[in-house]
C-alpha cells in the first residue's frame, strides 16, 4: 500500500507551508506529495492568506524537492485550456526530472468560479473528456509531427506539440463516483483510479465497474492503479486523537466512521480494508498542515505496518 500526502491549501496556506509538507513527506518516504487545485475556501475557515496556484507551486516544489512524486488531485478543467495545461506539466515535469503526475477532473466549485471570475460552463464533463485527448495527445505526438484536433469545445490546427515531457507517460488519473461516464472515461485515459472520501461498499462497487470498463475497451483491467483518497487523523492516544480532530474541526467518531482515524493499529486495519477490495494506493487528506508531527507518526507506526 503506497501512503500520499494530500493537501487543501486552499483552507489556508502559504507556499511557504507546503514546502515544509513536502520536504517532511519526502524525508520520511511517502510516496508522494498532492494538493487539491482551488481558489476558494470551503466551510467555517477564513483562508488567509489566501489561495495558491497548484502548478506555479508544483513547479517550485519541483525545484525544491529531489524524490517526491508531485501531483494534483484534481485539476480543475475549467481552470485551464487543455493545450496551455499541457505545456505546464510538461514544463513542471521537466523541472522534477520526472517525476509530476496529473489528476484532471471536470470542475464542479461554482462559488469559486463567480469569485474570480472564472467560467463555469453548463456541459463540463464533455469537455474533460476533450481536454483529456488533447493533453495526451499533444505528449503522444513524436517530435517532428503535428497535432491537430477539431472538437466541439477545443480546435487545435498544426500544433508541434511541444514541450515533452522528461516521463515517456505522464501519469494521468481520472476520479470520480458517476457509475457509466467517469467509469469509461477512466478506461480510455487514465493510468489510475481515484476514488474519493468513499465507503468500502462504494469503493469496491467504483472499482469493479472501472475493470469492466478497461476490460471493454481493450486494455487490462490491472493496467490501472486503483486508489482512494480519505481524511487522516491518527493518534498514540484517545486524547491525541481528540485533539487532532478538534484542530480540523471535526468529529472523531465521524471521522472513523469516513476517515481513516484513531490509533495507529486502527488505522492499519482501516487501510488493510480498503486494500482487501482492490485500493493499492491511499492518499492521505492532511488538514491541519502545522502539525508535522502527524505526518511524522503515521510513517513511523502505520507505513511500517502496510509495506
Amino acid at each position: 500500500m503506497d501512503l500520499r500526502v494530500f493537501t487543501e491549501p486552499q483552507q489556508g496556506a502559504t507556499y511557504e507551508t507546503l514546502l515544509r509538507v513536502a520536504k517532511a513527506a519526502e524525508e520520511l518516504n511517502y510516496g508522494a506529495f498532492f494538493r487539491s487545485d482551488h481558489y476558494l475556501h470551503m466551510g467555517a475557515v477564513d483562508g488567509l492568506p489566501g489561495p495558491t496556484d497548484a502548478w506555479i507551486t508544483l513547479a517550485g516544489l519541483a525545484r525544491e524537492t529531489t524524490r517526491i512524486r508531485l501531483g494534483t488531485l484534481m485539476t480543475a478543467g475549467t481552470f485551464r485550456l487543455p493545450g496551455v495545461l499541457a505545456i505546464q506539466v510538461a514544463q513542471v515535469d521537466q523541472m522534477s526530472g520526472g517525476r509530476v503526475e496529473l489528476g484532471l477532473g471536470s470542475g464542479w466549485y461554482a462559488e469559486e468560479h463567480a469569485a474570480y471570475g472564472i467560467p463555469f460552463p453548463k456541459e463540463k464533463f464533455g469537455r474533460l473528456e476533450e481536454q483529456l485527448a488533447v493533453v495526451t495527445g499533444l505528449w503522444n505526438t513524436p517530435v517532428g509531427e503535428r497535432f491537430d484536433f477539431d472538437g466541439t469545445y477545443y480546435q487545435l490546427s498544426d500544433s508541434p506539440a511541444l514541450p515533452k515531457p522528461v516521463q515517456a507517460r505522464v501519469p494521468v488519473l481520472i476520479g470520480g463516483h458517476g457509475a457509466r461516464r467517469t467509469p469509461a472515461l477512466a478506461a480510455q485515459y487514465a493510468d489510475e483510479f481515484n476514488i474519493p472520501f468513499a465507503s468500502l461498499a462504494d469503493t469496491e462497487q467504483q472499482f469493479k465497474r472501472v475493470r469492466a470498463a478497461a476490460e471493454a475497451c481493450g486494455r487490462r483491467a490491472d493496467d490501472l492503479v486503483y486508489s482512494n483518497a480519505l481524511v487522516a487523523c491518527v493518534g498514540k492516544t484517545d486524547a491525541e486523537v481528540k485533539r487532532r480532530a478538534e484542530a480540523i474541526g471535526r468529529d472523531v467518531d465521524e471521522l472513523k466512521a469516513n476517515g481513516l482515524a484513531g490509533s495507529p493499529a486502527e488505522v492499519v486495519e482501516r487501510i488493510s480494508a480498503f486494500r482487501a477490495v482492490g485500493s493499492q494506493r491511499m492518499y492521505l487528506q492532511m488538514l491541519d498542515l502545522d502539525d508535522l508531527d502527524h505526518l511524522e507518526l503515521i510513517a513511523s507506526d502505520v507505513m511500517p505496518q502496510l509495506s
